[in-house]
Order: structure tokens, then sequence, then C-alpha cells
């Protein structure tokens, strides 16, 4: 990590990114797949893809594309995002300031729990989506009443990612301004990165891999 001319700091890699989106990506298309199968009132998008057996195609494959990129991005994050530390719970409980805007906020590391609390829901639930989906592909080779605990095993997961993305959207845009360009261009300001990670800051800097006097 480096900075980069007046303050603007590298916090992510293509990899990460490349990553990120897919998981994100392949998210939104399941969302918008899986509700026009499971709503008579959304079977109209199956006609943009040319009839609903279509629709379960790209539902699954898309399927497959999520659960590439979660078994990946969990041992990639899991260090970091993974596990909780001191301050995370002093953190929830201020709901990050987000809510009244608490001045008694602790400084984040590199991932706020609420940052943690997503991707951990993400693992467990996106675990739970790929095992039933599974199942659900290939119902003709399993029992009809694991089948059918795996139908609501699914929809669990899609209920709970469901709203967590939501969440994370909100607060990756308009909730938090400046969060997006993590995830766009892998950059951010020094100025951010203060305000939201001072902790994780401060140890980039005790590290050197942050140094705040750089000139172009």
């Amino acid at each position: 990590m480096k900075t980069q001319g007046a303050q603007i700091v590298t916090v992510t890699n293509g990899f990460e990114r490349l990553v990120h989106w897919s998981l994100a990506l392949s998210c939104i298309v399941l969302f918008l797949t899986g509700l026009a199968m499971m709503f008579h009132t959304l079977n109209a998008l199956s006609m943009l893809t040319g009839g609903m057996y279509n629709l379960k195609q790209i539902h699954n494959y898309s399927g497959i594309v999520f659960a590439v990129s979660l078994f990946i991005a969990i041992p990639m994050w899991w260090a970091e995002a993974g596990r909780f530390e001191e301050g995370d719970r002093q953190w929830i409980s201020a709901l990050g300031g987000y809510i009244g805007h608490s001045k008694h906020v602790p400084e984040a590391g590199k991932y706020n729990a609420g940052q943690k609390l997503f991707f951990l829901a993400v693992v467990v639930f996106g675990l739970c989506m790929v095992v039933s989906g599974t199942v659900m592909w290939l119902q003709a080779k399993f029992d009809l009443s694991l089948v059918r605990w795996m139908y609501a095993l699914h929809a669990l997961g899609f209920t709970v990612i469901f709203a967590f993305f939501f969440v994370h959207l909100y607060l990756a845009t308009i909730g938090v301004p400046g969060s997006a360009s993590a995830m766009l261009t892998g950059k951010t300001t020094y100025a951010w990165l203060k305000t939201n990670h001072g902790k994780w800051l401060k140890e980039l800097e005790k590290t050197g891999l942050i140094k705040t006097n750089t000139k172009k």
C-alpha cells in the first residue's frame, strides 16, 4: 500500500476488486432471477431471457460464479474480516455512529464491525445457499423430504443476504460517501481513511506502508 500524489491511498488490489464484484454482480443476478421464479407477478422477467427455462439456467450458472467467488473470498478475507477484536462490540453498540451520530465510536481497523457482520452473514448463509441450491438443482438424486428442507433453507439464506446486501449498498454509497471508490478504483483519500478506519491507518503508518509526508 502506498500514498500517491496528494493524500491518495491505495487500499485494494485488482484481484480483491474482481472477487468483490464477482460476488456482488452474481448476487444481483441471483436475486432477480430467483424472485422471478418465486413470484408469479415477476414471471414477466423471464421474457427478457427467452422463457422460464433460460431464466433458470442463468440462475443456476450464476450460482456457480457466486460459489467460486465465495470460496476464494473466504480464505482471502477471513483473517481480517472474519474475527472480532477489541472495540468491535462498542462499535456495534454505537451502531457505528450512523444512527444518532454518536461521538463515542471506537476507531475501526481495516474492516469495521458492521463490515465483519456482513462478511460473516455472506459466508454462513452464502454456503447455505450453495449447498441448498446444489441439492435443488440435482433434486432427482436426493430424497424428497431433504429437497423440501433445502427449499426452506434457500429461502432463509436469500432473505438474510438480501437484507444485508442492501444495507451494505446504502452504506457504501449514500451512507458513507467516499466508500465506493475503494472497490471501484482501489483508492481512497487519507482523510477518509483516517475518519473511517483510523486504527488501520495507524497500523499502516507504524509499519511504514503509508507515509503521510510524501510529495508528488
